[in-house]
């Protein structure tokens, strides 16, 4: 399975799941499709009542938050963003990159759609650094460092986003038991480092996850949540281990089938010029918000903080970053269905505006960076598995 860890593999199957998507929701299957995803079981599971389409947004989408929050504990503590040194440059990007899109959604967006600002500010790890691996094999190492750090940051704003603006109300009883659940996991996870391979203590882990994300779903907080916090707090050794077990998972299953379920849509049969100002608000905030604010932070951050000159990005790498910071998806989609969950017509233009504006940013992106990419001399194979090797080991040093 280590074909599906591919970045090029995963980024083919999330835009093939949302064409799928797309498509069979403006043929004849579109009303069943509709109706499939938004039925309910014929019972409660434990209180909890969701259609199929929540199933997959507040239940199986944990897994790949739990996945990115492994990767983000790692970057903390191991990778690009274990020092203030590493991280200043990027955290002052990715803060470009979340203001500018969102200033600019505020303003063309309107009144009826303003509590969508957050949607164009994410930027999709999967999709993003699939791009570059697919057209930028010869560009700098740094430059990958600059889009993951960006992307990963970008994706711990967005996950206090949806914590903070997309919680309507919350039972402290709930959430309470769900920190100690949190706490217990946190301690279990200590009790594997020693024990390696104990199949009791990992289907104790198992049911202890399970028991946390009820509880925030029952919390009144998206239950994605409890994916963040369970992985920011897992130990390294399960961490690494869960994480090679579910990234296949993540990215074959999970990841593809919220791409199908979020962009399965009906286009509506209205011209563009009578689309609602969310759909333009996100097309215009994705790709140009993304290229201002990424560029602009990132030549003040680097001046700011006296990068030398050998160790910066420059301005034409700078941009191919921003391009590709605009492929929002996968935390945008969700971020659009949280904002507009009371109104259908605008979970319908903003998911368009979603994959619109996420299309352009790629094909833009990889176009710039393809051309760009020429003007590097090759990277030689044995250096670069040699570079791989050494990732890999300093990754399992930590474990």
């Amino acid at each position: 399975m280590t074909w599906i860890r591919n970045p090029q593999v995963s980024a083919m199957l999330l835009l093939g799941a949302a064409i799928l998507g797309l498509f069979v929701a403006n043929t004849g299957l579109g009303p069943g499709l509709d109706a499939a995803k938004h039925a309910h079981l014929p019972f409660t599971v434990f209180g909890l009542d969701l259609s199929a389409a929540h199933w997959v947004t507040d239940g199986l989408l944990v897994v790949f938050f739990f996945v990115v929050a492994i990767e983000l504990r790692y970057e903390f503590t191991q990778g690009d963003l274990s020092s203030i040194s590493k991280a200043a440059v990027p955290t002052i990007a990715a803060l470009g990159g979340v203001a500018v899109p969102a200033i600019l959604y505020f303003n063309l967006a309107g009144a009826d759609g303003a509590q969508g600002w957050p949607i164009p500010t994410a930027t999709d790890i999967a999709f993003a650094l699939g791009v570059l691996a697919l057209v930028g094999r010869r560009l700098p190492s740094n430059v990958r460092a600059l889009l993951l750090a960006l992307a990963v940051i970008d994706d711990l704003i967005g996950i206090l986003f949806i914590a903070v603006f997309f919680t309507e109300t919350v039972s402290v009883l709930h959430l309470g038991l769900a920190a100690l659940g949190v706490v217990a996991f946190w301690l279990l996870g200590r009790v594997y480092r020693g024990k390696r391979g104990s199949w009791p203590l990992r289907i104790l882990l198992l049911v202890v996850a399970l028991v946390t994300w009820w509880l925030v779903a029952m919390s009144g907080i998206h239950a994605t949540i409890a994916g963040v916090a369970l992985g920011l707090v897992l130990s390294p050794a399960p961490a690494e281990s869960a994480r090679e077990k579910l990234e296949p998972f993540s990215n074959g299953i999970v990841l593809p089938l919220f791409a199908f379920t979020s962009a399965s849509v009906a286009i509506p049969q209205v011209p563009l010029g009578e689309l609602s100002p969310v759909f333009w608000a996100i097309v215009i905030a994705l790709p140009v918000g993304k290229l201002v604010g990424i560029t602009t932070a990132g030549l003040i951050g680097q001046s700011a903080l006296r990068v030398p000159k050998l160790e910066r990005v420059r301005f034409s790498e700078l941009v191919g970053v921003s391009l590709l910071g605009g492929i929002g998806f996968t935390v945008s989609l969700l971020m659009n269905e949280l904002a507009h969950r009371s109104t259908e017509e605008l979970i319908v233009e903003g998911t368009l505006g979603v994959l619109a504006g996420s299309l352009i940013a790629a094909v833009l992106g990889a176009v710039y960076l393809a051309v760009l990419n020429r003007s590097y001399p090759p990277v030689d194979q044995a250096e670069r598995s040699a570079r791989d090797a050494e990732e890999q080991l300093h990754r399992i040093d930590g474990v």
